[in-house]
């Protein structure tokens, strides 16, 4: 995927909803991971306001928002938000696509896993508590390959369950068992 690099500021702030997010609980364990932030859309001109709504008051004004161009198509320079403004770079192979850093000048650095909008609700949640486990050393693409994993797995079973439900293995074996005996006639 292509990024573009929006080097414009809009002053007029886009209206959000807030932020979806999972942190780890204050004063845990490090980790690689400080939680997880599941946006609404991949537009981050809308998504950082609610953002940094909910953590300025938690971890410190956010300052500077660094991203993966792999999973975001227009990546603005800067973000208008309450307050201030948000600097906004990107790294294409120095950070795990799947990953959102967040600076502050007065407290420091928090590292989330970024859920993709278009993840169904219950494998979000999955991922929210995984990325909030204290002291986890599970990276953010280990996080999200393993979700796939297990997705992957689950639609298997799914599949193999309608499969026995629908006569399966016995309506096989019988067919198998009726062609046996009609080449021994013949």
């Amino acid at each position: 995927m292509t990024a573009t690099i929006d080097r414009a500021i809009s002053k007029e702030r886009l209206p959000s909803a807030s932020a979806r997010l999972s942190l780890t609980p204050t004063g845990s364990a490090p980790g690689l991971l400080d939680g997880a932030w599941w946006p609404r859309s991949r537009d981050l001109l809308r998504e950082i306001p609610a953002l940094t709504d909910v953590l300025d008051a938690r971890w410190g004004r956010i300052t500077r928002v660094t991203v993966n161009p792999a999973h975001w198509p227009v990546i603005p320079r800067k973000v208008p938000v309450t307050g201030h403004t948000v600097h906004v770079g990107w790294f294409a192979d120095e950070q795990d696509p799947n990953k959102l850093l967040l600076l502050s000048y007065t407290v420091g650095r928090w590292d989330l896993l970024v859920i993709p909008p278009e993840t169904e609700p219950a494998a979000a949640a999955r991922l929210m508590a995984a990325a909030a486990v204290p002291g986890s050393l599970r990276t953010a693409s280990d996080l999200m390959a393993g979700e796939a994993m297990s997705h992957d797995a689950t639609e298997a079973r799914s599949r193999e369950e309608e499969w026995e439900t629908d006569g399966g293995a016995a309506s096989a074996a019988g067919t198998a068992i009726g062609f046996l005996s009609s080449a021994r006639r013949g």
